[in-house]
């Protein structure tokens, strides 16, 4: 999401080839190195698939341990984004936390030596035969910080994707079919807008806005595009065909009410919620919304993947992180191992997740099966793009500010581009 998380794979196929495919944690105090206490931090809604799964984890981990103490605080997602590197150079680092992938998040923070170097454990748990392809390129990180290479600084034990999610009570009452193309898209949105009903749920203060954006220049991009502009293997031009294609379309779309102009105030979780109210008949996020509208939606519901792109929004899932100051390390290795175990693993895929490391035959759930049979499609196809607030760090608050102003009209497509163009050229690596 980043973002949520907000929120990597460039094909994460071999991931799941023989398998399927966080809200915080930890107390106030630090805590001593005791080996009685684990200080936990993640920011997965507790009915979330990972929420579940890892609470579940939480109890075997305590079955296993006698004696030793859980102590986990739930965070948010935008909490940890903006005070992970002030905590963690602190003495109040948790032993575990869930951190956002990609170079300017876990790559920047192991950049600068806050993260735990974890290849030995790595090699030692087996966690590398589980987690191979795209997954693992979130996992490894230079010494500048650039994923995809180099030492493991983070354990993924899910994966994720984006796709629409739509409400099919709200598109029979309409008379709307399920899109199958962008055109068919655009003109179930223009019933909707006829009706004064604004399709699209946005939420302009965080991740979701960008990521429409980002979908669209996806939809005219490939993956030499993506590796350039995510790994730096090439040059990434703002005002090339895919981006102006998607900025231009994103300021239309709001002129025709397609998204509503007073969403640049929105949370990720208000318009999340607004789908499951039943306000917005389309909102399109990601995998980690799954569980909790299983659980939450009272209407009839599906999804289906962004028309008319080979490319979306995905990644392995976000990182179980040690930080350098933990007190506890071994603690922390041995939570991440159970909840890479088989009864974990099932658990998760079981309530709406994409795991890596699930005995295919034990996820029974129709529904679950779906989810992992798109993600299947789209990974077998190396269609796994990341996330735009990857590349460089402080990127993330750049695009929710312009974002906003090209919601707003107070910023023209191409100045927006001009834009994102000066601050991720500011922040690439210079070799």
């Amino acid at each position: 999401m980043s973002t949520k998380r907000r929120r990597t794979a460039a094909t994460v196929a071999a991931a799941l080839a023989g398998s399927l495919l966080l809200a915080s944690c930890g107390g106030s105090d630090s805590g001593a190195e005791d080996g009685k206490t684990l200080r936990l931090w993640h920011y997965e809604a507790p009915n979330s698939a990972m929420g579940v799964a890892w609470n579940e984890a939480i109890k075997e981990f305590e079955a296993k341990h006698p004696g030793v103490e859980v102590k986990f605080e739930e965070k948010g997602f935008e909490q940890i984004q903006k005070t992970a590197p002030m905590v963690l150079n602190s003495g109040d680092a948790p032993d575990l936390m869930e951190y956002n992938k990609g170079n300017a998040t876990a790559g920047k923070l192991s950049q600068q030596g806050l993260l735990t170097d974890l290849t030995a454990e790595v090699t030692r748990h087996g966690w590398d035969k589980k987690i191979s392809g795209g997954v693992r390129t979130i996992s490894q990180y230079d010494t500048d910080g650039v994923m995809g290479s180099g030492k493991w600084y983070g354990v993924p034990n899910y994966a994720e994707y984006t796709m629409v999610y739509y409400n099919k009570d709200l598109f029979e009452k309409y008379g709307v079919a399920e899109p199958t193309t962008l055109g068919e898209l655009t003109s179930a949105m223009d019933t909707f807008v006829a009706k004064g009903v604004t399709p699209l749920a946005n939420g302009g203060a965080e991740y979701i806005a960008q990521q429409y954006l980002y979908q669209l220049a996806l939809s005219k991009a490939d993956r030499s595009w993506v590796d350039a502009y995510e790994l730096y293997k090439g040059k990434t031009d703002f005002h090339d065909a895919a981006w102006t294609y998607a900025a231009e379309t994103f300021a239309d779309w709001v002129k025709k009410g397609y998204i509503s102009k007073k969403s640049t105030g929105v949370k990720a979780e208000d318009a999340g919620v607004s789908f499951i109210q039943g306000k917005s008949p389309i909102l399109f996020s990601g995998s980690w919304w799954y569980g909790r509208f299983k659980e939450e939606n009272k209407f009839a519901w599906g999804t289906f993947l962004w028309p008319g792109s080979n490319l979306t929004l995905g990644s392995g899932g976000n990182l179980w992180v040690v930080p350098k100051g933990a007190k506890n390390k071994e603690l922390a290795y041995d939570f991440i191992d159970i909840t890479m175990s088989k009864k974990i693993q099932n658990l998760l895929g079981n309530k709406g997740g994409i795991p890596v490391a699930a005995d295919p035959a034990a996820i029974t759930d129709p529904q679950a099966k779906t989810l992992i049979a798109d993600f299947n499609t789209l990974s077998g196809k190396d269609g796994l793009a990341f996330y735009p607030d990857w590349p460089v760090a402080g990127f993330y608050d750049v695009l929710v500010s312009e974002t906003q102003k090209l919601i707003t009209g107070s910023e023209k497509p191409d100045a927006y581009l001009s834009a994102l163009q000066k601050a991720y050229d500011k922040g690439v690596p210079k070799t």
